[in-house]
């Protein structure tokens, strides 16, 4: 059921991936690759030297530091559970005024250095449309992650892309804007980071890492491709890499669902909670012992988009009367055709499929298909950020009528288009990375993980798997050697769904790049009431508050080997 991907334009000209050091990775040949890189050094403790004489003895190129403080062990909490002592430094990097819309723009970032440093600097990529100063704490495991970087002892870098919160979303109608929150800031930033690290500590990180989820999974396979000498481990999660396909195929979607709303204001009409959660027990029904055990979970996807049709599998009613019990056929065309994926008229794909799963009944599921297609999320990132020309401003007065009346036959085009004003399209400066153009990433021995919830409202996992296959194909059938993606069974975009969706992955990419020590199946948990930090709501009552499962490193899956089916000890996979 994968669809085709439109095949990418390359960058606008070589001057510009030559200014930026980025774009001439070496591509990966189709003959038989060489050996695995060996492991590199492991990093080597330290101490920190300095923090609130930073702002006087720390130079670097349009750089500013404007705070620095030290932070007492146990001051800062994050999930719960307190974090050492460390420097905090804010600043910006290339303040100026744009000549489009003379707004004030710059790069803010903060640098987080603990007092007992693991000799590692890990650079914590932002979501959505950036433009928030989020605390560098290096989360790790999907969103309310119990586990952050911060507390294991990385450096920690975050920034706002190159905007702050209040330019939102209007900072795309300057250019310079959107090639920052693209992937400029993150050029800008990273050496100006490693010098700050420096400086602190008297002496560089000896490994770098990313990590990002959500725009900063896209953040982090963009950087995998730009920057493959700056980071030797990756971490990716739920990765928006065609991110401007994916926000229109959202308006797609809103347009399907307007046709079967109840409330033609409310898209939640469209399919009621009832209905959602009889959905995700059909799914259930066909697919759940599929893994070999009915624990609830859907853990072999790919097998349950095979067994599960949504026209024989869900009853039918003539809508009369909606019990949530059924749906009619007008619901299940609209349904089908999200997930078969966005289209023109023609029947041309405009982005990939979607795959049934139980987490349609969750809530963040909900939201992403009804409620941030028509708000202040995709229509206006699409009509500000990714459009050429831009959307007139008034459209932020009336997204929903934009959503609606967005065409996928004259409209969906411009993320493709160019001017003399904005002169890389939103798929040149969002940046998918190619899988050839990560040979230089492989041949230093750097590593990249990839994790994707197969209930992402927003961010189809198909298309990483799609990513996936073809990086199969360019590295002789060795991808494995240096790049893994793991698809965490119903979890929606970045975290929650009927999932178990706690997980430490920084640590196994750790091992692997500097032990090369592989990743065999790391541990996911349920983050339930019981849990310090917050509990994961859609997590069903009967399950256990201690359900783990293994996580399987596609394509395999984890099935049931006989034992306690609450422990992931009990499944393998395979």
């Amino acid at each position: 059921m994968h669809t085709q991907l439109h095949r990418l334009t390359p960058l606008a000209s070589a001057a510009t991936a030559a200014a930026l050091l980025t774009a001439c990775s070496l591509p990966m040949q189709h003959s038989s690759p060489a050996a695995p890189a060996t492991p590199m050094a492991a990093a080597k403790a330290g101490a920190l030297q300095h923090c609130t004489d930073l702002a006087s003895r720390f130079q670097f190129g349009a750089t500013k530091i404007t705070a620095t403080e030290l932070i007492a062990a146990d001051a800062l909490k994050v999930a719960g559970q307190p974090v050492g002592a460390h420097c905090r430094v804010v600043g910006t990097m290339h303040e100026r005024t744009s000549a489009v819309d003379g707004q004030t723009y710059a790069i803010g970032f903060e640098m987080r250095m603990p007092w007992n440093w693991n000799g590692r600097f890990l650079h914590q990529a932002n979501g959505g449309l950036d433009g928030i100063l989020a605390p560098a704490t290096g989360g790790v495991g999907g969103r309310g992650s119990m586990t952050n970087a911060l507390q294991m002892g990385f450096a920690v870098l975050s920034s706002d892309a190159g905007h702050n919160v209040k330019q939102l979303p209007l900072f795309g109608l300057d250019p310079q804007a959107r090639l920052d929150y693209g992937y400029q800031a993150v050029a800008k930033l990273t050496p100006m980071a490693k010098a700050l690290v420096a400086a602190g500590y008297g002496r560089p990180a000896d490994r770098s890492y990313f990590a990002g989820c959500s725009n900063g999974g896209r953040h982090a396979m963009v950087t995998a491709a730009r920057l493959p000498d700056a980071y030797d481990g990756i971490l990716a999660g739920a990765p928006g890499y065609n991110l401007p396909q994916a926000a229109v195929a959202q308006l797609y979607g809103a347009q399907q669902f307007a046709r079967v709303a109840t409330d033609p204001k409310d898209l939640k009409t469209a399919l009621t909670p009832a209905e959602r959660q009889m959905l995700a027990q059909k799914v259930i029904g066909r697919c759940d012992a599929l893994d070999g055990v009915a624990d609830g979970m859907v853990l072999d996807s790919a097998a349950c988009q095979k067994a599960f049709d949504l026209q024989r599998d869900v009853p039918s009613c003539d809508g009369s009367t909606r019990t949530g019990q059924c749906l009619t056929g007008a619901q299940k065309t609209a349904l089908g055709n999200v997930l078969a994926g966005a289209r023109d008229s023609s029947g041309k794909a405009l982005y990939t499929t979607f795959p049934a799963d139980p987490g349609f009944a969750s809530e963040d599921w909900a939201n992403w298909k009804f409620v941030y297609s028509v708000t202040n999320r995709d229509p206006v990132a699409v009509g500000y950020v990714f459009m050429v020309p831009p959307a007139p401003k008034e459209m932020m007065k009336d997204t929903l009528g934009y959503a609606l009346n967005f065409s996928m036959d004259r409209d969906a085009p411009g993320i493709f288009r160019t001017d003399a004003t904005f002169t890389e399209s939103a798929m040149q400066f969002m940046a998918p990375p190619q899988p050839a153009k990560l040979g230089r990433l492989r041949e230093r021995g750097a590593k990249l993980m990839v994790w994707h919830g197969t209930s992402d409202g927003v961010f189809s996992p198909e298309a990483s798997v799609e990513w996936y296959r073809d990086l199969q194909k360019h590295a002789g059938g060795r991808a494995d050697d240096f790049a893994q993606l793991y698809l965490v069974p119903g979890m929606n975009h970045c975290g929650g769904g009927p999932s178990t969706d706690q997980f430490n992955l920084l640590q196994p990419l750790v091992d692997w790049v500097e032990q090369g020590k592989a990743p065999a199946s790391p541990t996911a948990q349920v983050r339930g009431p019981a849990n310090a930090g917050g509990a994961n709501t859609d997590v069903p009552a009967g399950w256990s508050p201690e359900r783990s499962r293994p996580l399987c490193a596609w394509p395999q899956v984890a099935r049931y080997q006989g034992g306690d089916v609450e422990q992931a000890a009990s499944f393998r996979c395979e």
